[in-house]
């Protein structure tokens, strides 16, 4: 099986409904306001499943994440902004694999899969996102380049 982070309906209403506009508003708020329904599937299986998910924010961290030092590199736990508790995406290491899973849902786990085949599928989800940022008029550096 293969990991995959998909999502769709990419918006940012609340946005407008607080009187901003995407090229002018702070960061924090376009990080959490440019939402989308996120899936993460392993094939077919759906491990997690949420609408109007700050996929900005969560492409960003990512992003910073994977330029950690091999050896400075923790597990991956997403603190977001929208969230109270941490891990609403979390990404585990182990002798096996990769293993990415929620805090909401803490029995659903895609498969392990290779640190390669880890990296492909958010360098795939952060170059869409940055793509989707970029028309709803948002500069592309509020999520670094890979």
């Amino acid at each position: 099986m293969a990991v995959n982070f998909a999502y769709q309906n990419v918006a940012i209403p609340d946005l407008y409904r607080r009187g901003l506009r995407p090229e002018t508003a702070p960061l924090e708020v376009l990080l959490v306001d440019i939402e989308a329904d996120l899936v993460i599937r392993d094939g077919s299986q759906v491990v997690m499943a949420e609408g109007l998910f700050p996929v900005a924010e969560l492409a960003r961290d990512l992003v910073g994440w994977l330029g950690q030092l091999d050896g400075d590199r923790d597990d991956f736990e997403f603190d977001s902004m929208s969230y109270a508790d941490v891990g609403e995406v979390r990404i585990v290491g182990s002798v096996e694999g990769w293993r990415v899973g929620s805090v909401s849902e803490p029995g659903s786990w895609t498969s392990p899969v290779g640190w390669d085949v880890l990296v492909s599928e958010i360098a795939q989800f952060v170059t869409a996102v940055r793509k989707d940022v970029v028309a709803l008029g948002v500069e592309p550096g509020l999520i670094p380049a890979l």
